[in-house]
């Protein structure tokens, strides 16, 4: 099911069904140390910070809407989950689209509309106008995470990929957090509305500085037109490899579990006995802190060590993580979040990094499937557990994502592992 990558190092520089020769190994992608490196590593930090803080920082807000609109938990969380549904979608035809127009632009694109956005749902009156920008603002990031991790799998080195990834998963770990915690800090102070404009301020500004940071793609072969017959061929293809469906099912799992426990933590800690205040509730999401070390960390051992023990470790965490929840302290409740979260942003980061490898050609079409799975997990299982939330409260929502786990580790651990696909389509 996992490949290492130096299974696929003739293949880091395809991108469509006809792939041009394979790069000379003087020419065989971004190698640590570069100046390249160095300004590839802060621009794909900047557009994951800006993408993730925009995607997710309604999150610590569920409850607030709850009062300010008079809705229940379910449809709060809506404000979420149109968000990453409609991302889920638009991943699949960026990268579709990105194979003609080209990584960089459609990601900067991306990133200057969702900011609009933004700036947009902070002055809506109405929920269901802020319901809308949500979905529009899903819909125009999917030229972001897909497309990014097409660009790294083909310019950087093939050694040195697991480790990129995992820097560019830390950069959307810090993102989240800083999304996360920055609303909830603000809206104690100011409004959420005030909190949500000042973030689409500062994703401009990432936004304008991604694009003169980001190196010019050297292994990158454009498509020119949007041939519907080649990208739909080319997903059903991939949609047929075993390896990558496992990805794919590796991608959707994680997701679910770590949104569906966030969304109703935030609940379950404003409630009795705990009754924190909304600035207690988002320093929760601090422990993306973790996530930033143990992405980057599992990146460089997945390198080493292979992919599918780490893979394993992190699904195993996030299910001791889950059941420590159910423990009546504050501080073994926050201890279990913690742990989730850093297994979490393991397993996210050795499933995206063997998605290139297992790919062969047309990386962006693979990576944007993988994508597509990974947000349907948020968009699915996060409002899903609204009604597990409602009729059974938190120790549901638990069973909920343990049984999630507890799947994944049974695919991983009792499923033969599958040999990388081929450079050429």
């Amino acid at each position: 099911m996992l490949s290492t990558p130096s299974a696929a190092a003739g293949s880091a520089g395809s991108a469509a069904a006809t792939s041009p020769a394979p790069p000379s190994p003087a020419d065989a992608g971004i190698r640590p140390g570069t100046p390249e490196s160095r300004r590839a590593g802060l621009a794909m930090f900047l557009v994951g910070f800006a993408s993730f803080s925009m995607i997710y920082c309604v999150q610590p807000l569920l409850p607030a809407f709850s009062a300010s609109f008079g809705i229940g938990p379910a449809a709060s969380s809506l404000a979420l989950s149109l968000t990453t549904g409609f991302l889920a979608v638009a991943i699949v035809l960026a990268g579709a689209f990105s194979q003609a127009l080209g990584r960089r632009g459609v990601m900067a694109a991306s990133m200057l509309l969702a900011a609009l956005l933004n700036l947009a749902a902070a002055v809506l009156p109405s929920w269901h106008g802020l319901l809308v920008v949500r979905a529009l603002e899903g819909l125009v990031l999917g030229g972001v995470p897909a497309v990014a991790m097409a660009w790294l799998a083909e310019e950087i080195h093939p050694a040195h990929l697991g480790r990129s990834m995992g820097l560019y998963v830390a950069g959307t770990a810090f993102g989240g957090m800083a999304g996360r915690v920055g609303m909830g800090l603000m809206t104690e102070f100011t409004s959420w509305r005030m909190a949500m404009g000042l973030l689409g301020v500062l994703c401009l500004l990432c936004a304008i500085a991604f694009l003169r940071l980001l190196p010019p793609s050297r292994h990158f072969t454009p498509r020119p037109g949007l041939d519907l017959r080649y990208h739909l061929q080319t997903w059903g293809a991939h949609l047929r490899n075993r390896g990558l469906l496992r990805l794919y099912a590796m991608g959707f799992l994680c997701m679910s579990v770590f949104v569906a426990l966030f969304n109703y933590a935030t609940f379950m800690l404003s409630a009795p006995p705990h009754a924190l205040s909304q600035t207690l509730v988002s320093l929760i999401f601090l422990s993306y802190a973790l996530g930033m070390v143990s992405s980057s960390m599992a990146g460089r051992l997945a390198d080493r060590l292979g992919r599918r023990p780490l893979l394993a470790a992190g699904f195993a965490m996030m299910l001791c993580g889950v059941l420590l929840t159910l423990a009546g302290s504050l501080w073994l409740v926050i201890a279990g979040i913690a742990v989730v979260t850093t297994g979490f942003f393991i397993a996210h980061a050795v499933a995206s990094s063997a998605v290139g490898p297992q790919a062969g050609a047309a990386k962006g079409h693979a990576a944007s499937l993988y994508l597509l799975f990974y947000y349907l997990g948020s968009s699915v299982t996060g409002s899903v557990g609204g009604w597990f939330w409602q009729h059974g409260g938190w120790p549901a929502v638990v069973a909920l994502t343990a049984g999630l786990c507890l799947t994944a580790l049974a695919m991983i651990l009792f499923l033969k592992p599958l040999p990388p696909a081929r450079a050429a389509a």
